[in-house]
């Protein structure tokens, strides 16, 4: 570690992204991307004359993508924030809405990032735990005095609260901001979109990494009241002003323009993992309920970690955390249906031979 490090830095437990390794062709199932390539109008959009505009600042309002992300959404502009993927947008949602006098509180099996920021903003929270069945109980949160962050369906169990559950918990405390991470909704769960004009504390954050097949295009969005918004981007006016790229921004218009594109590759996800879930169940897996591109899977024939070392050693990766209560699961992105075959014939193979 750096002698020039200073000491807040050095108490941070950064986040831990899944593996992208180069040393060979894996099966990734592991950082739930999408099987399927952008849009095709994607790639028409991108074409040699934006390319040759990347000597120019990108627009630091993000008009068109923001336009394109209000048409869809059935809002207006003044509605939406982009931002360099959701992570971005939970960063200035962390540092426009908590700090002194205003905690955070979030599940204490949920997407990692939260807790890496709490660390980094230096700030209050409070997690809380999911019930036994992992089911996350929104009667648990009614009492908390500041700032509430959801991720609905939740990662990594894949399960989702209800949207008439989060209505109840924004209306209990209209003082406080509650943010759903939706970052997984276009795959089955119920999007709190439409409840953004009657509830003025409702921030709820989207990416087009996983349903519209732009993770490596970086591109996340905001919505909610013009007020979150404006107090979203005075953040980001002092941290990041150009912080979505041109050619991501033209990806990510085309992007949400392309309905029918979007609805085919979500719907052959959602099939796939239909399918997969029945085989792990026939080969004995316990799997929670998904309304995501991925599933969370677990069996006493074979421990969650060896299951991902044994997987790996055969070229496919999913992912596995050591952690408590969770560590007899696997994380398993929906692939291809030629992946998911691939998968559920290697565990077969894997505990056949134990």
């Amino acid at each position: 570690m750096s002698k020039f490090l200073s000491k807040e830095a050095g108490r941070l437990d950064p986040y831990t992204p899944g593996e992208q390794p180069q040393d060979q062709q894996y099966i990734k199932l592991n950082t739930n991307e999408s099987p399927f390539p952008p849009s095709p109008k994607v790639l028409e959009a991108l074409s040699g004359a934006e390319i040759a505009r990347l000597n120019l600042y990108s627009d630091p309002t993000c008009a068109s993508l923001t336009a394109a992300i209000a048409g869809r959404c059935h809002v207006q502009p003044e509605n939406v924030i982009a931002g360099n993927g959701s992570d971005e947008i939970l960063a200035f949602s962390f540092r426009a809405f908590c700090g002194e006098g205003k905690p955070l509180a979030y599940a204490d099996i949920t997407y990692g990032f939260y807790k890496s920021q709490v660390a980094l903003f230096g700030l209050e929270s409070k997690v809380i735990p999911l019930r036994e069945d992992f089911t996350l109980c929104v009667d648990d949160y009614m009492d908390f005095p500041g700032t509430i962050v959801i991720a609905n369906p939740n990662a990594p169990t894949g399960m989702a609260v209800p949207r008439s559950d989060i209505r109840r918990l924004l209306e209990a405390d209209p003082n406080r901001v509650v943010i759903v991470d939706e970052a997984y909704v276009d795959f089955g769960g119920e999007s709190c979109v439409s409840m953004i004009s009657d509830h003025e504390n409702l921030l709820v954050v989207q990416t087009m990494s996983k349903s519209r097949s732009l993770a490596g295009g970086r591109v996340g969005f905001a919505i909610g009241s013009p007020a979150l918004i404006a107090a979203l981007n005075r953040v980001k006016y002092s941290f990041n002003p150009y912080n979505v790229n041109r050619l991501s921004m033209v990806a990510g218009t085309a992007a949400m323009e392309d309905e029918d594109y979007f609805r085919a590759c979500t719907a052959a996800v959602c099939s796939s993992r239909v399918w997969t879930v029945q085989e792990l169940e026939k080969l004995g897996f316990t799997v929670l309920p998904s309304q995501t591109n991925f599933i969370f899977a677990g069996t006493d024939a074979i421990p969650g970690g060896e299951l991902y070392r044994r997987l790996k050693e055969s070229g496919i990766l999913v992912r596995w955390f050591d952690a408590d209560r969770i560590r007899n699961f696997v994380r398993i992105t929906i692939g291809s249906q030629a992946q998911m075959t691939a998968l559920v014939n290697a565990i077969a193979g894997l505990l056949q031979n134990r």
